[in-house]
């Protein structure tokens, strides 16, 4: 005799399951392929366990399952073991687990779990910017821990890798300014008053809010990918435990380099804004390039353009800064690099446009 064996004796009214050994759940599969394809229609069953040598609940729950095919159940069976546990499925039935359904959640609900998430945030940002500082401390005090080589291939991907998709923007935000500046300026004959309002707008404002937003777009979020991409892959973990610091050898040599880069970036942005301006008043305002410069000399003073470059290391600090602590935010799944990415150029933008804002009502009150 086999280990384990169902034989299937079928005729027009009834269907007689013979088990022989071993019954369990190991079981199950086979003598289900051979059950599902009898044809169970008002015929009676009978079940012979009396040759079955070990059974367990998965059988029984299987025998019940076939008991409640047909109306008319024979057992033959004389196992006390047997009859004990199908009286214990008979007494226990398996049950469906309920599906309660889900509450639709409340407006003060959906407000309150945001608000959570972003003190929650602003926690872990406040931990982050602890370590940060104290970071910050031992490269002022050990001159000699400063990573040169990594703060200067930072500066190449970050500044000179960009340098044309900035002095492009740039110059194409000089020349629609200037250019929808003119139509005004036309009609009451102020055509040399461009100089004035442009060379302001771009040194002061324009030129240093869209190259932050723009390099907050092209290198914040390689930061963050940069960073969460490590951490997917336990880089992170392994530096710590080789002994070597992520934010000495990582955050560090990211927010100098990119505070060291976007003035340079800055000062890049304001000559092509000029120059975009200087092109569309000589050509719709018939104003020479010699006139727009003496003009330029002239009115615009030299603090709108130390105004401008000075905001740039404070953005440069804020994009590169959330990039990172975005970068250690990943969790272990691809899913939360593009996540995070997104929210680390997000908050940059954001955080560089209520920098801007502070600046801006901070040096009109000291008169600048």
């Amino acid at each position: 005799m086999q280990n384990s064996q169902l034989i299937v004796k079928q005729t027009p009214e009834k269907i007689a399951l013979h088990f022989f050994g071993a019954f369990t759940l190991h079981h199950i599969a086979k003598y289900s392929a051979q059950v599902d394809s009898l044809h169970w229609q008002k015929k009676s069953l009978l079940l012979d366990l009396e040759n079955v040598t070990s059974f367990d609940t998965a059988a029984a729950l299987f025998i019940q399952s076939l008991q409640k095919k047909v109306d008319d159940f024979t057992l033959l069976s004389e196992n006390q073991k047997i009859q004990e546990n199908l009286s214990l499925v008979k007494t226990q039935p398996t049950q469906n687990p309920v599906k309660y359904k889900e509450r639709r959640k409340s407006f003060l609900f959906a407000i309150g779990k945001r608000v959570v998430e972003f003190l929650f945030d602003v926690k872990l940002f406040m931990a982050f910017f602890g370590k940060l500082f104290f970071a910050s401390l031992d490269y002022l005090t050990h001159l000699q821990h400063i990573r040169y080589k990594e703060i200067a291939f930072e500066i190449n991907e970050s500044a000179i890798k960009a340098l044309w998709i900035i002095a492009l923007t740039s110059f194409l935000i000089g020349v629609v300014v200037a250019y929808q500046s003119a139509y005004q300026l036309k009609l009451y004959g102020a055509n040399i008053f461009i100089v004035d309002m442009l060379g302001i707008s771009i040194l002061r404002e324009l030129a240093p809010l869209i190259t932050a937003i723009v390099i907050a777009g092209r290198s914040g979020s390689a930061f963050s990918a940069q960073i969460g991409a490590m951490k997917i892959t336990q880089e992170l973990d392994a530096m710590e435990t080789m002994g070597f610091d992520p934010y000495a050898f990582l955050v560090m040599p990211r927010i100098i380099a990119l505070m060291i880069a976007l003035p340079i970036l800055i000062f890049l942005a304001d000559v092509m804004g000029i120059f975009g301006g200087i092109l569309v008043a000589s050509f719709d305002l018939g104003i020479s390039s010699h006139l727009f410069l003496e003009r330029f000399n002239e009115v615009v003073a030299v603090k709108h353009f130390y105004i401008g470059i000075v905001k740039g290391p404070f953005f440069a600090f804020l994009i590169a800064s959330i990039g990172i602590f975005r970068g250690f935010q990943v969790k272990d799944n691809t899913q939360s690099i593009g996540v995070n990415t997104t929210k680390s150029v997000v908050m940059s933008i954001f955080a560089v446009i209520v920098c801007d804002a502070v600046f801006s009502i901070a040096f009109t009150k000291l008169g600048m």
